[in-house]
């Protein structure tokens, strides 16, 4: 596990390690074994954020199997939609891969779109889910969700959450729970999830409402207090928490995910290359702990059931965006 970490934490600083290449070979439609030069894995928000840490981890792994650096390149800005142009406009042959999450699925309700989110990218793997957390900050004096919903409610638009910015999961998982629990917060802006929890940290903002492998890391300590989880059931690593449905605001779901998309164009052999690779990176044991030590789940879903999970989050969030009254910024 330390080991694991240690790598990641290389990948932080920008390190790229080469590592013998597998047997396996996919063509780029060109004739050239695949990958002929580094690959480049955008992640459509800044470094700290759940998108960013788990783009790094299945990174560090790529670049072992696959003989090549993998290089991320944080693109952050408006909600994700400056990475998933920059991805969409990408030449299709595997050496530009994007990393996507729920966040990806507000972007057609929410921004005026130079691409399809649907067509202008194929499905190449979902790497794992996870349910979002709600904590506050410790000097707030809200100890349950109910706490914190009838805080909320003595004092309507006094209290303020902090998101990735327009559009991101903390904003929309932000404004489902204000919807379902009757009250009125106020959105804080940041420019991305890492920012946005250690304003929460500082105490610059009272609540976050994001994914829970961001969170963790400043519960353990003390740094935030966590109140409850997104999912319809409760998360092992932290099994006293109860879900936010449970702890006051019935019915409530909001569940983060990641995975890895390609350009649309991107030749079959490569795809599939990518999906065999990044399937096995995730069955691994050392992968597996991770992410149930961070509070989620590992998952092997084929490129067509994650293609449909995509189109079921579109629709889902579309509804949310039209409910909560949020209107596309441009």
């Amino acid at each position: 596990m330390n080991r694991l970490l240690c790598r990641i934490g290389l990948s932080l600083l920008g390190a790229a390690l080469a590592w013998p290449a597998v047997a396996q070979t996919a063509s780029t439609g060109s004739g050239q074994a695949y990958p002929t030069r580094p690959i480049r894995l955008i992640v459509p928000f800044p470094p700290g954020g759940s998108n960013d840490i788990v783009g790094r981890l299945i990174g560090v792994h790529l670049t072992e199997r696959l003989g090549k650096s993998v290089v991320v390149d944080n693109r952050g800005g408006a909600g994700g939609r400056i990475g998933y142009e920059t991805a969409a406009a990408a030449l299709p042959d595997g050496h530009t891969l994007l990393v996507v999450s729920a966040a990806y699925a507000f972007t057609p309700a929410l921004h005026k779109l130079t691409f399809d989110p649907v067509k202008s990218f194929v499905p190449v793997a979902l790497i794992g889910t996870g349910a979002n957390a709600l904590a506050v900050f410790p000097g707030l004096g809200a100890n349950s969700v109910k706490e914190l919903v009838a805080m909320a409610k003595a004092k309507p638009g006094q209290l303020n959450y902090a998101s990735a910015g327009f559009g991101s999961f903390q904003h929309l998982g932000s404004e489902l729970f204000r919807i379902m629990a009757g009250i009125s917060i106020v959105n804080v802006p940041f420019k991305g999830g890492g920012p946005a929890t250690l304003a929460v940290v500082a105490g610059q903002a009272q609540i976050s409402i994001g994914s829970l492998i961001q969170t963790l890391p400043h519960v353990r300590p003390g740094r935030l207090t966590l109140l409850g989880t997104g999912g319809l059931k409760r998360v092992s690593i932290v099994p006293d928490v109860p879900t936010i449905s449970e702890a006051g605001v019935p019915g409530y779901e909001a569940f983060n995910w990641w995975g890895v998309v390609a350009p649309a164009g991107t030749p079959a052999a490569v795809t599939k290359r990518l999906y065999g690779e990044i399937t096995a990176i995730v069955a691994s044991p050392d992968v597996q702990k991770w992410f149930t030590t961070e509070g989620a789940e590992a998952v092997n879903k084929t490129p067509e059931e994650f293609r449909q999970l995509i189109a079921s989050e579109i629709v889902k969030w579309g509804k949310v965006v039209k409910e909560a009254g949020i209107k596309a910024e441009f």
